[in-house]
């Protein structure tokens, strides 16, 4: 899912001065995240390893936890160590991160899901309405809700007169 028009859109709405900064904490998604909410996995491909307690899905991977939806070309799966509960994913490939109403692209993704942290890095962009914001990191704890852009942050404001 590709938010290359809505980026434009957005941007050509906000024509004002633009702000940039080092780091910025902004709300994500419309509701907290369950992070004991079960997980729905689906890919065109998922390579099961038994002796090391992970996996690998590949091919138009979804992932599912309550209101929200990482997709991505390929996500490695560990699971704790008597195998009943995924503890953490790493996502590759056009990473799209949603929860309600927002929306995040980047290179890659990490979540711990026992603390419900998902570090999103490479050429990240988060979509927020009429607001587009650039960063190198984003840092989203799904139980509060919230996110933390990191490194150049880049967005243009909307002043109204």
């Amino acid at each position: 899912m590709r938010f290359d028009f809505l980026i434009v859109s957005s941007l050509c709405a906000a024509l004002a001065s633009p702000a940039v900064s080092q780091g910025a904490n902004i709300a994500f998604g419309n509701i907290k995240q369950d992070t004991n909410a079960p997980v729905e996995v689906s890919a065109n491909v998922m390579d099961i390893n038994q002796n090391t307690g992970s996996a690998v899905l590949s091919g138009n991977v979804l992932i599912g936890q309550g209101a929200m939806r990482l997709s991505a070309a390929s996500v490695s799966i560990v699971y704790n160590s008597d195998r009943s509960q995924i503890t953490q994913m790493k996502a590759s490939g056009g990473v799209t991160l949603v929860s309600g109403e927002d929306a995040a692209e980047a290179a890659q993704a990490e979540y711990n899901v026992t603390s419900g942290m998902i570090v999103l890095s490479g050429n990240v962009l988060l979509v927020q309405g009429q607001t587009a914001i650039t960063a190198d990191r984003m840092r989203v704890d799904t139980t509060a809700g919230t996110a933390k852009m990191e490194g150049r942050v880049k967005t243009v404001l909307n002043v109204k007169n």
